[in-house]
C-alpha cells in the first residue's frame, strides 16, 4: 500500500508564512506528479499547486506569486511554501500523488489525511 503523510500546518497571522511537507511511502514504483489541494468549510476541494516528476509546476490563480511548490524525487516528498498568507487561505490542505505501485500498472490517486491551515486577520 501507499501512505502520504503531511506535516506543517498550523495557525498564523495574515501576512505570515507556513511550509507544508508531504512524504509518500510504501510500494511505489513511480510517481507521475504530486500536489496540494485545499478544502475550506462549505466549499469544494480545489487545486492549489502540482509538480511533476520532471519539475513542471502548476498553480491556481489565487496562490500565484505567493505559494511555491517543490519536490525531492529521491525522498518522494513534496513541499508547499506559503507566503503572504491571507484569511481566505484558511482550509484543510490535502496532499495528492498520482503514481504507479509495484503491483498495479495503472496510475492511481492517493491522498493524505489533511492538515489544517488557519490564517487569522
Amino acid at each position: 500500500q501507499v501512505q502520504l503523510v503531511e506535516s506543517g500546518g498550523g495557525l498564523v497571522q495574515a501576512g505570515g508564512s507556513l511550509r507544508l511537507s508531504c512524504a509518500a511511502s510504501g510500494s511505489i514504483f513511480s510517481i507521475n506528479y504530486m500536489g496540494w489541494y485545499r478544502q475550506a468549510p462549505g466549499k469544494e476541494r480545489e487545486l492549489v499547486a502540482t509538480i511533476t516528476s520532471g519539475g513542471s509546476t502548476n498553480y491556481a490563480d489565487p496562490v500565484k506569486g505567493r505559494f511555491t511548490i517543490s519536490g525531492d524525487n529521491a525522498k518522494n516528498t513534496v513541499y508547499l511554501q506559503m507566503n503572504s498568507l491571507k484569511p481566505e487561505d484558511t482550509a484543510v490542505y490535502y496532499c495528492n500523488a498520482r503514481l504507479k505501485t509495484r503491483f498495479y500498472s495503472n496510475l492511481v490517486d492517493y491522498w493524505g489525511q489533511g492538515t489544517q491551515v488557519t490564517v487569522s486577520s
